[in-house]
């Protein structure tokens, strides 16, 4: 473990790297760094751990600038360890230049298959026993760091203290179809509610994906823009500020007047999907939802059951499709690595029987409309977990802890603790 500190008004920010296997089942082969940002307050250098799984997968931890929101919260009772998965951030990086150094399609796509949260969580542990030696920790995810939570408490309950969740209570055993299923479902309520609040976009929408049909709209980086391309804006709709984001974005595209798009709108397009700088994202996030059993693209099998999505003014939500890794530059040499991944039969990532006998205090706030994670999905999970305490709330969308940090850390731990 190496580490440095540095302080900034009101924080004290120490960075640690540690050295962990690829595959933790052959711990003399490859490894890989894995980066941790240690945050906490001045006075705060007794105080116990907190560790942060952030969502995605393939998105790495928040940088703090200052003590606020839901880590100035946390830093009243905790460290916290704000940890890169394996694969974002400053930890060994999976990108698409250095996924192209692994070798063929088969080895990258073996490469990624230790990836998954069943992967971090056995990081998590040994990074915990490097850091804290026989002590427990508490810890807290947001979405796919949910769904990391879910598999520590059914792996390696016992280096828990407390469990705090947020928009991520994964289905148990289920098949991604119907995980998929609801998410469509759940997207054309977002999109009536959309344009209801801004009913001129509709005809806004139908007019840019009139212009992508002629096939020639290329974004700055030379990738086309396409109409599926255009649909995929709708990953906007399931946060609190999605909706004016979405219309701002829109009310430029024709702003330099005619039938053009205009340089400000694509620029503005590239930069809403991560697809490309996060590549695991694209490539095993389907994985993320296999308890047990392969995708084969579900989400892109599903689709056919919402023939609404036809029109192209519906758009789509949080889904990983197999066109993608053509209408995206820095996908396009791993399409075949995505089919090998779609194609795995992936192992169980949750043990009912061991959640059924759970006695780490937990807490988790579930989001009524959630448009990410389904809520009726991370119900029934949450009746097998004893000692999991639910608040469900229609105050908040998918990104709360990002909106309102504060107040719902501040919830989840006077629940966990019995206070509320």
């Amino acid at each position: 473990m190496q580490s440095a500190t540095h302080r900034i008004p009101g924080l004290v920010l120490t960075d640690h790297r540690f050295t962990v296997p690829l595959d933790h089942a052959a711990a003399d082969g490859a490894t890989l760094e894995v980066f941790a940002r240690e945050v906490r307050s001045p006075k705060g250098a007794e105080l116990p751990w907190l560790v942060f799984f952030q969502g995605g997968p393939g998105f790495e931890s928040p940088r703090p600038t200052e003590p606020a929101g839901w880590i100035g919260r946390a830093l009243k009772d905790y460290r916290v360890l704000l940890l890169d998965q394996r694969g974002t951030g400053l930890s060994t990086p999976v990108l698409p230049e250095t996924l192209a150094r692994i070798g063929s399609p088969r080895e990258q796509a073996e490469y990624l298959m230790h990836f998954r949260a069943d992967s971090i969580i056995r990081d998590a542990e040994l990074i915990r026993r490097e850091l804290i030696g026989g002590d427990t920790w508490s810890v807290l995810g947001q979405s796919f760091g949910g769904l990391c939570v879910t598999r520590y408490l059914s792996a390696a309950p016992q280096g828990v203290r407390e469990a705090l969740i947020t928009g991520g209570i994964p289905p148990l055993g289920g098949h991604p179809d119907d995980f998929y299923r609801s998410t469509y479902a759940r997207m054309l309520e977002r999109n009536a509610l959309y344009y209801e609040r801004y009913p001129g976009d509709r005809d806004l929408v139908r007019r840019v994906a009139s212009r992508l049909a002629k096939g020639d709209v290329v974004l700055p980086d030379g990738s086309p823009l396409t109409v599926r391309r255009l649909q995929q804006l709708g990953m906007l709709l399931g946060a609190s500020d999605g909706f004016e984001h979405l219309h701002y974005l829109l009310e430029q595209a024709f702003a330099g007047g005619g039938a053009d798009l205009s340089s400000p709108f694509l620029r503005d397009f590239m930069g809403e999907h991560h697809f490309e700088t996060n590549p695991i994202y694209a490539l095993i996030h389907e994985a993320c939802v296999c308890d047990g059993t392969a995708s084969r693209w579900s989400a892109a099998r599903l689709r056919a059951e919402f023939p609404q999505f036809d029109d192209p003014t519906n758009l789509t939500a949080e889904a990983i499709f197999p066109w993608m890794f053509e209408d995206y530059a820095a996908l396009r040499p791993f399409a075949e690595t995505a089919e090998i991944l779609a194609n795995h039969e992936w192992p169980r990532l949750y043990d009912p029987e061991a959640l059924a006998e759970n006695t780490v205090p937990a807490a988790a706030a579930m989001y009524y409309d959630d448009m990410y994670v389904e809520r009726t999905h991370g119900e029934a999970t949450a009746k097998t977990i004893p000692g999991l305490r639910v608040w469900i709330t229609n105050e908040y969308q998918h990104n709360g802890l990002r909106a309102d940090g504060a107040t719902i850390l501040d919830r989840l731990i006077a629940m966990v603790r019995g206070e509320r």
